[in-house]
């Protein structure tokens, strides 16, 4: 219950009020351009919201054959937002969040209405490493939602681990991290797999299963002590919609249940395309 565009949704002001009876009996007789499939009524400061079946054919207006009524003014918040790209279902369902079991007129960008209906909003939670702040597979998502290429009304939930929390944990005075990240900090020595340190004594070790076989590579030894902070193995597994970063993904994406897994270095499109597989849609054409 979604307009494909702002140009499916007509807004007509009109002298009644907005009741079911009222709505339906001023309909008779009526017509409807092409394209539009739902229109909003307006009448003063009240909004009512109807879906349109037209008769079929090929003129530019056609005949109203039914009116399905989704929501009267008791059910619709207006809202008016001259930043809001009512084209950008990710942003619609942002802000019908505030609005809980409403429907949601939005006149936007452009002076464009469109509007977004209770229970559409859809979440997806985003679980990555930190530091760096903000979290870098956040950012990519929220580019890829705000540059449509994923069209369905998503709201992204950050879900990170701490990769300071988990160095408590760490049985050696010296830790070794995979590489440099502003704001990682321990107690002791911090070694980076990457610059290949020398290092002859115990440590600590927090990566993922090809830092540990790189380790072994490069020190032909096992670290005294490894530490998982792979986002696919430790992303919780609850029946929830969520996208992950992992370096055994070398491009692309992967799908495994309710997990979307892209490369440790992707791109936005990477993103968008795994969300939109992992979610069921399709970018616009």
């Amino acid at each position: 219950m979604l307009p494909d565009h702002c140009k499916d949704v007509s807004v007509r002001e009109v002298g009644f009020g907005l009741t079911k009876e009222n709505i339906l009996l001023h309909a008779k007789g009526k017509s409807a351009y092409t394209r539009t499939e739902y229109i909003i009524l307006r009448h003063g400061e009240d909004h009512a919201i109807v879906r349109v079946r037209k008769q079929d054919g090929k003129d530019l207006f056609r005949p109203i054959l039914d009116l399905e009524v989704l929501a009267l003014p008791e059910q619709v918040v207006a809202v008016r937002d001259e930043g809001m790209d009512v084209l950008n279902l990710s942003h619609m369902a942002r802000l019908a969040q505030g609005y809980p079991g409403k429907f949601v007129v939005v006149q936007g960008l452009f002076n464009h209405i469109s509007f977004i209906g209770p229970g559409e909003v859809m979440e997806v939670r985003v679980f990555d490493v930190v530091p760096p702040l903000p979290a870098k597979l956040l950012v990519l998502v929220e580019r890829a939602l705000s540059a449509g290429l994923v069209e369905l009304p998503v709201v992204p939930v950050e879900e990170t681990l701490d990769l300071n929390e988990l160095a408590k944990d760490a049985t050696t005075d010296t830790i070794m991290f995979p590489c440099r990240a502003s704001g990682l900090t321990a107690d002791g020595t911090i070694l980076y797999l990457d610059e290949t340190p020398s290092h002859e004594g115990d440590l600590t070790l927090i990566g993922c299963d090809l830092s540990r076989r790189i380790f072994q590579s490069i020190y032909r030894r096992r670290p005294a002590h490894f530490i998982n902070m792979c986002p696919e193995d430790l992303a919780p597994e609850d029946g929830r919609k969520r996208i992950v970063k992992c370096c055994r993904v070398r491009e692309g994406h992967v799908i495994k249940g309710d997990l979307a897994i892209v490369p440790w270095g992707a791109t936005v499109q990477e993103v968008g395309a795994a969300l939109r597989e992992l979610l069921g849609a399709s970018p616009r054409s």
